[in-house]
């Protein structure tokens, strides 16, 4: 029986005109200007409305080779429903104005035969947005490819559970049909947001928010889930995704294939300058395999 998960954030968080959709992201590719890879096996991309953070999200996505790629875990932190395990969708397919993705149900099921991962409502899986918004990206990058989509909602996890996930799914990173986009926003800062740490040794405070988001990058791109276990603990800076990164860092520890982060691309949605000011970071990243194989050096 076919369960779709409606774009549900479609005509408010981006468009749901499919040809101005597609003109928004050809515009965003083409402007970062990315060569294609296939050592490129997973992406850290930002998840807020196109408005704010599609343009970075573009240096993620456009990194992406679709040639060899048949299936992309989607992992995706939880932001209004809670839940110390990962959860599974029951959707069987993900809709975008741009084109369905199919949900893998093989990998699915294998999955829920671990006895780890518990199992989300349509409805939960709707008013989520921080996969949502990797949708139509990924739905443009595998346009005329056939790919199916394993969406891992992970939920408020403990360091020793992001361990146990990331140690579950590293078997699949060493595979190369697989793909993983990792979704997370940086810093939130402002009373709003209840994070107003300023350090004035970096000047005004929009320098003082990108000189603490990029020491966690450089975190990240170490692959050391313990040091950016302990960046979080030290500075407590708001990145949403902190534990689908964790996840991700920990599977990149386990698995055989030698795989290194890099960022390419850090924005912010607005200038903070007074504690009045508010704002949110965004910053993209890919994964690539650190030495590629002699087949992959022609």
């Amino acid at each position: 029986m076919e369960r779709v998960r409606r774009a549900s954030h479609a005509g408010s968080w981006y468009t749901d005109n499919a040809s101005k959709l597609e003109e928004e992201l050809d515009g965003w590719l083409m402007a970062a200007g990315l060569t294609k890879s296939p050592d490129v096996r997973a992406v850290i991309a930002p998840h807020a409305g196109y408005s704010y953070s599609g343009r970075c999200a573009a240096y993620a996505f456009g990194n992406i080779d679709p040639t060899n790629i048949s299936r992309v875990f989607l992992l995706g932190p939880s932001h209004h429903y809670y839940t110390p395990k990962c959860a599974l969708s029951r959707a069987t397919v993900y809709s975008t104005p741009i084109g369905d993705l199919p949900v893998d149900q093989e990998v699915i099921e294998e999955l829920k035969a671990t006895g780890k991962f518990e199992f989300m409502d349509l409805n939960v899986d709707e008013a989520e947005h921080s996969m949502e918004m990797h949708l139509p990206y990924l739905s443009k990058v595998f346009k005329g490819h056939n790919v199916k989509v394993v969406p891992i909602l992970v939920g408020a996890v403990s360091s020793q559970n992001e361990a146990m996930y990331g140690q579950l799914l590293s078997k699949y990173v060493d595979d190369p049909k697989n793909f993983f986009s990792v979704s997370s926003d940086f810093c939130h800062w402002g009373s709003r947001f209840s994070y107003t740490y300023y350090d004035k040794n970096h000047g005004a405070i929009h320098q003082s928010i990108e000189a603490l988001d990029r020491l966690g990058m450089e975190i990240i791109e170490t692959g050391d889930p313990d040091a950016f276990k302990q960046y979080l603990q030290e500075y407590e800076n708001t990145i949403c995704g902190r534990h689908p990164i964790s996840v991700l860092l920990h599977m990149l520890k386990h698995c055989s294939t030698k795989i290194k982060v890099g960022f390419v691309r850090y924005e912010q949605s607005s200038q903070c300058k007074s504690m009045r000011d508010s704002s949110v970071s965004y910053a993209s990243a890919a994964a690539t395999v650190d030495s590629p194989g002699e087949e992959s050096k022609d």
